[in-house]
């Protein structure tokens, strides 16, 4: 979910990958483990996710702060998957962070 009356500005962090073959419920496994953690987190405002047939996909996740996206991938336990994405789940990923100072919408509903 991305974030709902989040105050600006925000950050965001893009992560774009494309998977492997290997491991498919082991990762979503340890996927769902992660999202459990990260939202207890201060300053994590949200995420939303896509990955597309031929395994590439993106991650955005939303932040209040800088230091408190420094403090995520520094987490013990984020860090240990984060290695076992590079043995296994991901054959390519780019990491971008991103400050949102400006932001609007449209919703027919």
């Amino acid at each position: 979910m991305k974030p709902k009356n989040a105050e600006l500005p925000y950050y965001a962090v893009i992560f774009s990958s494309q998977r492997t073959d290997k491991d498919h419920q082991h990762y979503e496994e340890m996927a769902e483990g992660m999202l459990k953690i990260v939202e207890e987190f201060d300053g994590y405002l949200g995420c939303e996710s896509y990955r597309n047939l031929d395994g590439k996909g993106v991650t955005i996740s939303y932040w209040q702060s800088l230091n408190e996206i420094q403090y995520w991938k520094d987490n013990l336990a984020h860090r240990a998957v984060q290695r076992m994405g590079r043995d296994k789940w991901y054959s390519s990923y780019t990491v971008r962070v991103c400050k949102i100072e400006k932001e609007y919408s449209f919703d027919a509903e």
